[in-house]
């Protein structure tokens, strides 16, 4: 689907964003792993979690959605669950494959797990090697690199594990698996990644201990509880990020996650110059929430360090449009893992900015920006990568000219209704 985009006057309002997909994954995931009912309150309905319920669904899991919009998950118990008929398809979304990886490891049955072209392209190596270190068997295409994977569980032994790599989708794979085996599983982080995998194991009754980048869990069983799930944080980016570029009396944006861990972009944008401000004055499940304002302010460049990716790495694409506008050179550097994401995101974006105007050079690590440039509106690509479209149709509301957007569908992946929600706020 091509998308036109129109350029924008103003911007103002107020409005939610879906429930965070990152912890909707692990709702369902760990709420399969409990004997009974785990009940889940604005659960995101993206693409990328309905993959992950699809993929419970086959393995014998019933989840089933209430008239109130509530989540039910029936829970099978650390061991409860049943062989697949067939592969298991987790669609464009690697936190189903790489979770799911861990959960299957330490299961009683041969399984495949697979997904859509983008997705089979992308590294799978970093859960082969922890989870066969644990005891599963796991063979994986292209030598052990990438998807399909065909996974034979076993009786798992726990680890202690560096993390080569930042990423909590591993690390998460681990502490699933690690709930699985016998005895205390510990990852070590270079740098921390988000944590919402620790925060709802600890809801959940799980014997968690952690001090600074070094998280152990105790394998054991999960207690049924209630979730609910905050606005999604990297969804709500996009739209801060328009409040910033257009003119407007200003943007609010109501119950977004505010999880320490995912807030490396906002933090970003503020040493930019951003008027954004926001307080995370109550909690829900272990996971700060609040509301956002966001007015139009001068940007001006950066540097944003190797350190902070992991706070920021989803908004990395939004963060060089921003550069685009802002005074200076930005540089973001340490970023080689945006290009194994839906797209080779430091390709892709250097790529359509340029289409553009942006002066943006790709480095085999890292972008670097000049600031201010005045946009033209053109035919751009998402790739079928829902942020690039997200960050593309903000960047067609302040280009002169008529934006479109090639492949914009992609938004469903992870903000279903995105076009809707930004054209109700922009005149």
């Amino acid at each position: 689907m091509d998308k036109l985009i129109f350029p924008a006057k103003k911007i103002s309002g107020m409005t939610g964003v879906p429930g965070d997909k990152s912890i909707s994954h692990r709702a369902l995931i760990l709420g399969a792993m409990c004997a009974g009912e785990v009940t889940v309150t604005n659960l995101s309905t993206a693409a990328d979690c309905a993959s992950t319920a699809r993929c419970l669904r086959e393995l014998g899991v019933a989840i089933e959605t209430r008239p109130d919009g509530t989540t039910v998950v029936h829970g099978k118990g650390r061991f409860g669950l049943r062989q697949p008929p067939g592969d298991l398809n987790a669609g464009n979304s690697g936190t189903t494959m790489r979770l799911l990886g861990g959960l299957l490891a330490g299961q009683t049955f041969s399984s495949v797990i697979t997904g859509d072209k983008s997705l089979r392209k992308r590294p799978m190596k970093r859960i082969v090697e922890p989870l066969s270190r644990m005891g599963a068997t796991i063979a994986a295409a292209a030598e052990g690199t990438n998807p399909p994977l065909s996974i034979t569980g076993g009786a798992l032994t726990p680890i202690t594990y560096e993390l080569p790599v930042a990423s909590a989708q591993v690390k998460s794979a681990i502490l699933i698996a690690g709930l699985l085996a016998e005895g205390k599983t510990t990852v070590i982080e270079k740098d921390q990644s988000r944590d919402h995998t620790e925060r709802m194991m600890r809801q959940m009754g799980a014997k968690i201990d952690k001090s600074k980048t070094t998280i152990s869990v105790q394998g054991g069983d999960l207690n049924c509880v209630s979730l609910h799930v905050p606005g999604d944080i990297s969804s709500a980016f996009f739209l801060i990020l328009a409040g910033l570029l257009i003119a407007g009396p200003g943007l609010y944006i109501r119950d977004v996650g505010l999880n320490p861990t995912r807030l490396g972009g906002l933090r970003a944008l503020s040493r930019m110059g951003a008027e954004i401000t926001y307080s995370t004055d109550r909690s829900d499940g272990g996971e700060p929430l609040g509301d956002i304002h966001v007015g139009r302010a001068p940007l001006h460049a950066i540097d944003i360090l190797p350190a902070e990716i992991p706070t920021l790495v989803d908004e990395i694409p939004a963060l060089a449009l921003a550069a685009t506008q802002a005074e200076g050179k930005t540089a973001i550097s340490g970023a080689r893992e945006l290009r194994f994401k839906e797209s080779d995101r430091l390709h892709t974006v250097a790529l359509e900015l340029r289409r553009l105007g942006a002066e943006i050079v790709e480095r085999e690590d890292e972008l670097e920006i000049d600031g201010p440039t005045p946009l033209r509106g053109t035919t751009v690509d998402s790739h079928g990568d829902h942020r690039l479209a997200m960050m593309l149709a903000v960047a067609g509301l302040i280009a002169e000219g008529e934006t479109i957007v090639q492949q914009a569908d992609s938004v469903e992946i992870s903000y279903p209704g995105f076009f809707a929600v930004l054209q109700s706020l922009v005149d």
